[in-house]
């Protein structure tokens, strides 16, 4: 689903609701309602109005921040951490509301992605930026809205979509350690067809990511990264009220890494192909707005360390989402999905014995959104089947605003998230009689809103059961699992100022020992600043992460917990527009060349520079 599919149309009952309540949020041009979101009901509607604690990340923060792949972007927000096998390119997982990567579900323009091998961790580390329009994130349990995996919340990645006008760019950047990137796109319109197209490839030759103090086995040699990614979409107009469009995404990254069980000179290395294609089509009948999609998606990897191993996973997913206005102040949402999700391994070891399985996942679901006076509601309800597992989901959320900046808002909802097929198949360790994750969510809100601030802050109280774990040599279904806390979000205009502020507090729990999380820290705070000076735009962002618990596995001996010690890391960033059609930027990651780690034993990103140019001619 590309977001400016409609925006405009369905957004109106977003804004009939704010003027039955503040005719003057419509009339002041300082006012911040303008940000319109489409994941926290599946439906667009402005930012303030959204139920769910949202947030989201726009073009114009992303070539701000001058990040160059997703996960480093996503660590801008103190609700997400991640965490990684050392640098660009490695194994990564993002925790969304202290719940692990499997429990926060991913889409790309709409599509869920549905890695079903033994990790059923989405390869975030290899979605480049040159392709993304936007991220919205949504925390807090929404599987009545999108089915399994969204017990932690939704990251909901949109591509570059077509312009009304024809444009083009290039870019170019180069850093530390053989670091380069180029990058192009283009968009035009021709007649009633528009096309939108766009490349690019990074490379590095990257640093040693493990410690050779901390594990004196592995390899010190630098593990390069490379990347090369495109994206291409047409979308042609019938009518005014009927569109049809084909989208596709692909991205191919090649990793070096270290693993700790091998010797000084052992080499290892992977190489992950991600591919997703989407043939759509909008239609409108008078006030029904009907969306039919189909899309294959996949995500392919070879790993290379003592053996060779190749894993294959693969979603068909055929989705039907209709939207009918009740009245001027209701929208009612109906919608089918199906998916054959599928996986298939090879590997040259004894010890991991190849499989190859599948299974079908049906859904419905129902929703009612819409405002009565002062006060919205957002209903939700989906039964889904995956497998031979069945289970109902729901969300019921409210909101009631105090005045015409201040608005109070709560929320009750379950979840659920099936287990991936490799839990359940793989060999010698997977468990077919897994039960799916189950969770419960509670939440209470505050938000202000005025002259272009947005304030929200959130308490929220999440249980899970039957946890999927790893314990011994099987999955299982063991621990039960809680996490309680405050989150906070801010962004604001101040003339040429733009500020940034998130901060959680959080207590992620096993409910039965009292025992942290691994990996999770309990606090986290993010600022951001940027300032416009003409043609200078200066910015800078710091980011603290609290002690965290994780364990040293030895290659030889029994494993022992540990604390990985808090870090503070400031990021500052420098363009200077040339002309019209040239942009000067540079960038300093990690300021004070703090060491520091986010899995014990790998390093994090040194002290770097980075410097490039974009090229975007006139028409």
């Amino acid at each position: 689903m590309k977001f400016s599919i409609n925006r405009a149309r369905l957004s109106v009952l977003s804004l009939a609701c704010v003027s039955a309540f503040s005719a003057s949020a419509q009339t002041d041009p300082n006012h911040s309602l303008g940000e319109v979101v489409v994941t926290a009901s599946r439906n667009p509607q402005l930012l303030s109005s959204a139920s769910a604690h949202t947030t989201v990340i726009t073009r114009e923060d992303i070539e701000q921040s001058q990040a160059t792949d997703l996960v480093t972007l996503l660590q801008r927000d103190a609700s997400l951490q991640r965490t990684q096998n050392g640098g660009i390119g490695t194994v990564s997982s993002v925790f969304l509301r202290g719940l692990a990567s499997l429990d926060t579900l991913v889409l790309i323009d709409g599509v869920p992605q549905n890695k079903q091998d033994a990790s059923g961790t989405v390869s975030l580390e290899h979605i480049m930026l040159d392709n993304v329009e936007r991220v919205e994130v949504v925390r807090g349990n929404v599987s009545a809205i999108y089915g399994s995996g969204a017990i932690g919340g939704v990251i909901q990645i949109f591509t570059r979509n077509e312009s009304r006008d024809p444009s083009a760019n290039l870019s170019l950047e180069v850093g530390p350690r053989g670091t380069a990137k180029i990058s192009a796109g283009a968009s035009m319109r021709a007649g009633d067809t528009t096309l939108n197209a766009g490349a690019s490839r990074y490379t590095t030759d990257g640093f040693s990511s493990i410690n050779t103090v901390q594990y004196s086995t592995a390899n010190p040699d630098p593990d390069g990264y490379q990347n090369v990614s495109s994206h291409a979409s047409i979308s042609h107009a019938l009518t005014k009220d009927h569109r049809i469009g084909f989208q596709i995404t692909q991205s191919e990254g090649k990793t070096s890494y270290d693993a700790t069980w091998l010797t000084p000179v052992d080499q290892q290395s992977a190489h992950t192909n991600l591919n997703q294609a989407t043939l759509y089509s909008d239609n409108t009948w008078g006030r029904w707005h009907s969306h039919l999609s189909y899309s294959e998606q996949s995500d392919r990897s070879f790993s290379l360390d003592t053996n060779i191993s190749r894993f294959n996973t693969k979603a068909d997913v055929l989705s039907w989402v209709n939207n009918l206005p009740i009245g001027d102040y209701w929208l009612g949402t109906a919608g089918l999905e199906e998916q054959h999700q599928h996986i298939d391994t090879y590997s040259d070891s004894i010890y991991s014995p190849p499989y190859d399985q599948s299974r079908v996942a049906d859904a419905v679901f129902l929703g009612l959104e819409g405002c009565f006076g002062a006060a919205t509601l957002q209903l939700n309800v989906r039964s889904d089947k995956v497998g031979n597992l069945a289970q109902d989901t729901f969300y019921v959320g409210a909101g009631y605003s105090l005045s015409d900046s201040w608005k109070i808002t709560a929320s009750n909802s379950s979840a659920f998230n099936a287990p991936p097929l490799g839990y359940l198949y793989l060999p010698d360790y997977g468990n077919p009689l897994l039960k799916p994750e189950l969770a419960q969510s509670h939440e209470v809100g505050l938000q202000y809103e005025k002259e272009k601030q947005l304030l929200r802050a959130t308490y929220f109280d999440t249980r899970m059961q039957d946890q999927l774990e790893y314990v011994g040599t099987k999955f299982t279904n063991i621990n039960q699992t809680r996490n309680t806390g405050v989150e906070f979000s801010y962004r604001a205009t101040y003339g040429n100022t733009e500020a940034r502020a998130s901060w959680t507090e959080q207590n992620p729990v096993n409910a039965l020992t009292g025992q942290v999380l691994q990996r999770r820290a309990r606090t986290m705070i993010s600022l951001g600043l940027s300032q416009n000076l003409g043609a200078w735009n200066v910015g800078g962002d710091v980011r603290y992460a609290g002690e965290r618990p994780d364990v040293y596995y030895d290659p030889v001996g029994p494993s022992s917990n540990l604390n990985l010690p808090a870090y503070t890391v400031l990021d500052l960033t420098l363009s200077y527009r040339l002309s019209s059609e040239w942009l000067f930027k540079s960038r300093i990651d990690n300021v004070t060349d703090e060491k520091y780690q986010t899995v014990y034993g790998y390093n994090q990103q040194p002290l770097s520079l980075y410097a490039g140019v974009t090229w975007t001619p006139k028409r």
